[in-house]
């Protein structure tokens, strides 16, 4: 396993910043942790990053420690039970063509994630959704390295901790465990969602199969959601914020026309819809700035650094919680 100095990380960044890792190595085998532990054991005080399609990352600075881009790439179907299929991917594998491939195999379940940028890895991490389906419908269990022991854990469901955008292994424990391996259930009688706004009207007149599902998603991210390869971007930046039912009713006396979605004893509001209020979609600030079609994506025209992507991203966490007293977080780790 070769360990590089100095090494750019611009193209494994779908922001394109041209942040340096002081160290920088590829894992494609299990076998190369414990030469990777070794090295960290002799370099204490560096931190360690583990990488996988960089499409949930800011880097503001350059990073101090070793970056280890994660590419365990294996696909397994394991078998099937009454209900359902189980297949095992690597942590490595592009996320979007994990899907895809789940489908080319007959199976369903995936195709409403269709077109999320990253890895099967990073997954689990964020808790991935859209179009009305989430990552912890279908996981059957995460395999976990532990980085203390080199011993490998399978988390349940319930261990996983799972919730909005989050996951035991990105706010409990998250400097402990690589994700190194994901295991898949898929309904062999699967319940279509296509309810969401737009996803019908796509599906006019088509077979309604998991491929043409699959289909009709990415054309719709397609036409909302820049693609990294011709604009650096992160997708959402902004997670959707939770309110209380209390503050809910407050905004919306206010703001008629907030859109809300009920949660337990909770509202989730649109951060778009707030970002929008305030007028910045569209808005650019250097080569900082959000997307003209959709408020919620923070792109980078050309040279922004990190640290001006960032200060406009404050910007607009300022703004919003002036105007209507709700406070965004970031979906992206910002480093």
């Amino acid at each position: 396993m070769k360990i590089r100095e100095h090494y750019s990380l611009k193209a494994l960044n779908t922001f394109g910043l041209d942040a340096k890792a002081r160290y920088f190595c590829t894992l494609h085998k299990l076998s190369g942790v414990r030469t990777l532990m070794a090295w960290q054991q002799e370099h204490p005080d560096l931190p360690l990053l583990f990488l996988g399609g960089g499409s949930n990352m800011l880097f503001v600075n350059d990073y101090p420690g070793l970056v280890v881009q994660v590419r365990l790439e294996t696909l397994e179907v394991l078998g099937q039970d009454t209900d359902y299929h189980y297949v095992r991917a690597g942590a490595g594998n592009n996320w979007h063509e994990f899907v895809r491939w789940t489908i080319d195999q007959g199976f369903a379940g995936l195709e409403n994630l269709s077109l999320i940028p990253g890895t099967v890895g990073a997954a689990p991490m964020q808790n991935i959704g859209a179009y009305g389906v989430e990552l912890k419908d279908h996981v059957y269990e995460v395999q976990a390295l532990d980085w203390r022991t080199a011993e490998i854990r399978d988390f349940s469901v319930e261990e996983c901790r799972f919730a909005y955008r989050d996951s035991y292994f990105k706010s409990v424990e998250p400097e402990r465990w690589l994700i190194v391996a994901v295991v898949f259930r898929l309904p062999r009688q699967p319940q279509w969602k296509t309810d969401y706004a737009g996803v019908q009207e796509q599906l006019d007149g088509k077979v309604l199969d998991a491929r043409s599902i699959s289909d009709a998603i990415i054309h719709i991210r397609q036409s909302k959601l820049p693609d990294p390869a011709e604009i650096g971007n992160a997708g959402s930046f902004f997670k959707n914020p939770l309110i209380s039912v209390a503050q809910w009713e407050s905004l919306k006396a206010q703001f008629p026309a907030m859109p809300g979605w009920p949660q337990q004893q909770a509202v989730k509001i649109s951060a778009g819809w707030l970002i929008d209020q305030c007028g910045w979609k569209g808005q650019r600030e250097g080569d900082a700035g959000t997307h003209i079609k959709h408020a919620l994506v923070l792109v980078n025209h050309g040279n922004a650094s990190g640290t001006e992507l960032w200060a406009f991203a404050q910007r607009i966490i300022a703004s919003v919680q002036d105007k209507f007293g709700v406070t965004l977080e970031p979906e992206p780790r910002v480093l």
